[in-house]
């Protein structure tokens, strides 16, 4: 099998460049071989992309910085993963220590019943903490109407938790 040749130059940019890369993600991990493996995987996309890489007037700067998007990908994996993992563990228990949680989940399926603009209000103002005018420019509406969208909203919110809390006999 015929594999194109690696050019000289992108030879000597991963002599050069490994090592930094596996010590700068070594301290940024705290594992060598996780460091080791995500250098191979930057450098592999640096080999793809050369021929615009080479070009660059900072094709270092390219690999670390993809270097270290790697890494957060993993711990971003590794995390949810051991969340998921928890969610599975805490299946198996028989009874639930979470009183807020039935009141939690109720909340949520109230607020995603409201409509995109209201949801979007009270979102940035009460879960963000955004202030009236910060919530204003991020919706790209007057002040006036992201009180008007907020009133409004939680005057649903609290019809649409009446229901459920008053079946679950919580007042």
């Amino acid at each position: 099998m015929n594999r194109p040749a690696v050019p000289e130059d992108f030879a000597f940019f991963c002599e050069r460049e490994y090592p930094r890369l596996v010590g700068a993600l070594a301290l940024y991990c705290g594992d060598l071989d996780v460091a080791e493996e995500l250098a191979q995987e930057a450098l592999a996309r640096a080999c793809r992309d050369w021929p615009r890489l080479a070009t660059m007037p900072a094709p270092g700067a390219w690999v670390h910085r993809v270097s270290i998007n790697l890494a957060n990908s993993a711990f971003c994996r590794a995390a949810a993963r051991r969340r998921a993992q928890r969610r599975l563990l805490a299946g198996t228990q028989t009874e639930h220590r979470d009183a807020d949680a039935g009141d939690a989940v109720a909340v949520r399926q109230a607020l995603a019943a409201l409509p995109t603009r209201k949801r979007t209000a009270v979102v940035l103002r009460y879960y963000l903490g955004h202030s009236v005018a910060e919530t204003a420019e991020l919706m790209g509406v007057p002040q006036g109407t992201v009180k008007s969208l907020v009133a409004r909203a939680m005057v649903d919110l609290r019809a649409g938790l009446r229901g459920p809390a008053t079946e679950r006999g919580v007042r």
